[in-house]
């Protein structure tokens, strides 16, 4: 009794140090005041998560808002989604070729092939951001975008990979074999067999994909030269010796409404699927 008693006082104070702070923080993006404060309530606002559609007028009328520029925030997570777009697509198609590699080429090389693959996931993402920056400058290409994406396809297609590797794991190969005995070529059982049966991992692998590209600060801000991201964005914004502007705890608010509302939906669609 008292050591389950001990365990669960452990798992409320886990809990309670995983959320206490995206609780503060949901609080003081309704506070008037910045920097942003749970402790100095100045009054209940909205302005914050107006920011974005809010008139020239009412932006110049208001001194904090006034010293952020929303076009450059706008254009920047534009910039991050441009990204995103060119690194899920090859993220899935690296990962889905490296998993049916792993999983269906019997070598001796797979223990090699796996550490190699799943490497740039182990290096720290300033070592994969400088290696970008200076294997793209060697090639006369200028740090940029383009940077930006290939130094994040180098890790993000790595969680394609295992994911697509656990699904494919589950698969009976017997399927594959009896279709190829039947006289199918491997593309139509790729195609007709294979690819049905990874649909669901590839749709999980694409979101994983597209939050890991969009929330990369580490590697990005080593390979973005003179462009922008919405992470980098909302870094160089946190560095305001003043404090950062409460605007960053409303975007951080809609995130996390975006994936708890995605996470319900999930959950009741599969309960309804389950009965």
């Amino acid at each position: 009794m008292t050591s389950q008693r001990i365990l669960n006082a452990y798992i409320w104070a886990f809990l309670a140090f995983m959320f206490a702070p995206l609780v503060l923080m949901i609080i003081a993006s309704f506070n008037d005041a910045s920097p942003p404060s749970v402790t100095d309530w100045r009054g209940l606002t909205g302005k914050w998560y107006a920011f974005f559609w809010m008139s020239e007028a009412e932006l110049r009328a208001d001194p904090v808002l006034r010293a952020l520029d929303r076009d450059r925030f706008i254009g920047c997570f534009g910039n991050s989604l441009q990204v995103a777009a060119v690194v899920v697509p090859l993220s899935l198609i690296l990962g889905l070729s490296g998993a049916v590699m792993l999983t269906r080429w019997r070598s001796r090389a797979n223990g090699l092939l796996w550490w190699v693959l799943l490497s740039p996931m182990l290096a720290p993402g300033i070592v994969l951001g400088l290696s970008a920056l200076v294997f793209w400058g060697r090639l006369g290409v200028g740090a940029g975008l383009f940077t930006i994406m290939m130094a994040q396809v180098t890790f993000v297609a790595g969680y394609p990979m295992l994911i697509l590797m656990a699904r494919l794991q589950r698969q009976p190969v017997e399927l594959e074999e009896a279709a190829l005995d039947l006289g199918a070529t491997p593309f139509l059982v790729f195609r007709r067999i294979t690819l049905p049966f990874l649909l669901p991992a590839l749709a999980s692998a694409a979101v994983i994909a597209l939050l890991s590209s969009i929330e990369n600060y580490n590697t990005t801000m080593f390979a973005k030269g003179g462009a922008c991201t919405f992470a980098t964005e909302i870094g160089a914004m946190s560095r305001n010796p003043n404090g950062h502007p409460p605007v960053i705890n409303a975007v951080g608010s809609v995130i996390i409404l975006i994936t708890v509302s995605a996470a319900l939906v999930h959950a009741v669609l599969t309960r309804r699927e389950m009965r």
